[in-house]
């Protein structure tokens, strides 16, 4: 395995949330993740968070967005493995992934649930940056939003006199 850029290390340590793209998937979705051993680690399934056919993708590419103004700083390729439960892995990595869950209902068989019903899946860095520096996009990459009935395209119109004002200190209606 080729080592970790640093940026990549650095980044996805400190970021609370992943954009992961899949290819041949029509959009990108968010996961939270704990960062272990050069690897983000993520869990999914009923009652977890959703991630559409990671669990059987091979290779991923990961954005990870700035804590501080939101911007992406970094996307990298992971190669996507899942964590067997009862493995070594499993044993260093849940407990993380338990501390780091937030509103975890049933905390006390979170870890049986997961191993169960939910993938636990490590997201290893191959060396590969799809996007850093400036190869970032200077863009806009938000999806026009989609043609629906609910939508105008006409101005409001126009009202003379506009709406009258309340005045301050006065709450029986008189003025």
């Amino acid at each position: 395995m080729a080592p970790v850029p640093p940026l990549v290390a650095e980044a996805t340590k400190k970021s609370g949330l992943l954009w992961i793209a899949i290819r041949g998937q029509p959009r990108r979705f968010a996961v939270w993740h704990v960062w272990r051993d050069d690897s983000a680690y993520i869990v999914t399934g009923p009652g977890e968070q959703p991630a559409p056919a990671l669990a059987e993708a091979a290779i991923c590419d990961v954005t990870v967005r700035s804590t501080d103004k939101g911007g992406r700083i970094v996307t990298w390729r992971a190669v996507v493995s899942r964590v067997e439960p009862d493995s070594d892995a499993w044993k260093e990595v849940v407990p993380a992934l338990l501390a780091g869950r937030l509103n975890l209902t049933g905390a006390s068989d979170a870890e049986q649930r997961w191993a169960a019903e939910c993938h636990v899946l490590r997201l290893a860095p191959t060396g590969e940056l799809v996007e850093a520096g400036d190869t970032l996009p200077t863009g806009s990459l938000a999806a026009p939003p989609p043609p629906s009935p609910a939508r105008t395209t006409s101005r409001i119109p126009f009202t003379l006199g506009g709406r009258r004002r309340r005045r301050a200190g006065r709450s029986d209606g008189h003025r």
